[in-house]
């Protein structure tokens, strides 16, 4: 099984400006829902499962969005969405929408989240299990910035 998960989705008529392009917001959207779906199918579990078992959870502390290319109305997205990055109490996901046969990048997201109970308010570490389960779909990305990875996309986008 490859550690990038991916989904597809047609992008709706409501979803869109009146250019007919993709809303920024709903990209995020899109990405976070197409990765719960990813989590689920997956690792195996939901995070409302997940936040039953433990009392813990996964906060957004910060989101990085690139948008490369506009996605029209109508068009089918293939989103794909991988863990870069492990440590004690933080995780990161890249999440990538591409077209169709996936040569294109239209956006990409980074989103780095925080181990965090809910009970106590504050951030944990990562379970042994847990931190195993992601160090299993790990993906050592050779962009280790937002910003480098963003320029290497874009390159790649030009070639396609």
């Amino acid at each position: 099984m490859s550690n990038e998960i991916s989904s597809s989705v047609k992008v709706r008529f409501s979803d869109c400006d009146p250019i007919g392009h993709l809303n920024n917001v709903k990209y995020l959207e899109y990405m976070l829902n197409a990765r719960e779906d990813h989590v689920e199918e997956f690792y195996g579990f939901t995070y409302e499962q997940y936040l039953k078992q433990t009392g813990c959870t996964w906060i957004a502390i910060q989101n990085e969005i690139a948008y490369l290319k506009e996605v029209k109305y109508n068009s089918k997205v293939v989103i794909s969405s991988k863990t870069i990055d492990v440590r004690d109490r933080i995780s990161k996901v890249e999440i990538l929408m591409k077209s169709e046969d996936e040569k294109i990048i239209h956006s990409v997201l980074w989103i780095t989240v925080i181990y965090f109970n809910l009970k106590t308010r504050k951030s944990e570490v990562h379970p042994p299990q847990t931190s195993a389960l992601f160090h299993k779909y790990l993906v050592d990305l050779p962009q280790k910035e937002f910003q480098l990875r963003t320029e290497f996309l874009r390159k790649q986008n030009k070639h396609a």
